[in-house]
């Protein structure tokens, strides 16, 4: 499918996508502001700068786009142009995400990560169910978890194409 903008424009929307105040963040941002959660914004000390920092219960969360981070869902499909460079691009990004979770993690921090698709699209999840979810894993010690996942979506880890197979 041809781009319906020209290059010059696309460079301009590509360029004005920043990494802070994304749609998906202000969401959990509100969602957990509202229920009662007190947090840091983007703590330079912490490996990754995390979107959202609980110093009181030594958690942060990690608010990531699907297509940014390669996440195998719906909403993440390889550009046609330039292959080698996104992947190159996007592998970078995948494989420094997960250097930041294990330096957190190694630090003692408690991480979670929330992708865009668990917030948006055909996939998202019911708000009070995620707010339940997120609220619940601050509160508890659980070391590390992925929004979505098996029991947020009701199905087991599998990947887009096994998802989409007709039986």
């Amino acid at each position: 499918m041809a781009d319906i903008v020209s290059s010059k424009k696309r460079s301009q929307m590509m360029a004005g996508i920043g990494p802070k105040d994304t749609k998906p963040e202000l969401i959990v941002r509100k969602a957990l502001h509202n229920s009662g959660f007190r947090y840091r914004l983007h703590a330079k000390n912490l490996p990754g700068k995390p979107d959202l920092v609980f110093p009181r219960y030594k958690a942060v969360i990690l608010i990531n786009g699907c297509f940014w981070h390669g996440h195998d869902c719906h909403l993440f499909k390889w550009p046609k142009t330039r292959p080698d460079f996104w992947k190159q691009k996007i592998g970078g990004n995948i494989a420094r995400d997960q250097r930041t979770n294990a330096e957190l993690l190694a630090t003692g921090w408690r991480v979670m990560t929330i992708w865009e698709c668990a917030l948006k699209g055909r996939d998202k999840i019911p708000y009070l169910q995620f707010v339940d979810t997120a609220s619940g894993w601050l509160r508890s010690t659980k070391v590390s978890l992925s929004i979505p996942n098996a029991s947020v979506q009701g199905e087991k880890n599998v990947g887009r194409a096994e998802r989409n197979q007709k039986p």
